[in-house]
């Protein structure tokens, strides 16, 4: 499917196109998101009926070595498969929001809470509801970084946790 959605956006026309331009700490990024109108394109596929748009998104980034001061640049080429077809102004905004939650919510729990290390396998989802709940009052509650806010909470035990959550204490 992937190649698929390569050669179709090769060959078609697009519908709009957005570019950008990020720069942060020894990083710059450039983008540019379009979008092609793949209502026909998947027809021999079993996804044909919800596939109605590809979006190909290509990111140039220049990334600056701190020792060296020298300039690394990558560049690559990813493709989204969208239900309707979107403005690339707006499909562009929703897969950065999306890697936005990846990177924050999804990354911290499994580096913090090591869920993907975890080895419950009878009832895991008992355990990453637990997790999660930990992690939101964490979260809700930071003073520092949330590694020593969970040390802070492992020492204080239940009654820290409970004075976090404004709940009177046994």
């Amino acid at each position: 499917m992937h190649q698929q959605a390569k050669d179709f956006c090769a060959s078609a026309a697009p519908l709009s196109t957005a570019n950008s331009r990020d720069r942060g700490r020894n990083r710059q990024e450039e983008r540019s998101v379009t979008v092609f109108n793949a209502a026909t394109a998947f027809t021999d596929t079993e996804w044909a009926s919800l596939i109605g748009a590809v979006i190909r998104i290509e990111r140039d980034v220049l990334t600056r070595n701190a020792k060296t001061g020298l300039w690394h640049r990558s560049s690559e080429t990813a493709f989204y498969l969208a239900t309707t077809a979107l403005p690339a102004i707006r499909a562009a905004s929703a897969i950065r929001d999306h890697w936005k939650v990846e990177n924050t919510s999804h990354y911290t729990r499994d580096v913090t809470m090591g869920e993907d290390r975890s080895r419950i396998r009878c009832n895991p989802g008992i355990f990453a509801r637990l997790r999660s709940f930990a992690f939101n009052i964490l979260k809700a509650n930071r003073r520092s970084s949330l590694p020593q806010d969970r040390l802070r909470a492992a020492i204080g035990g239940v009654d820290y946790l409970l004075g976090l959550l404004n709940i009177p204490q046994r």
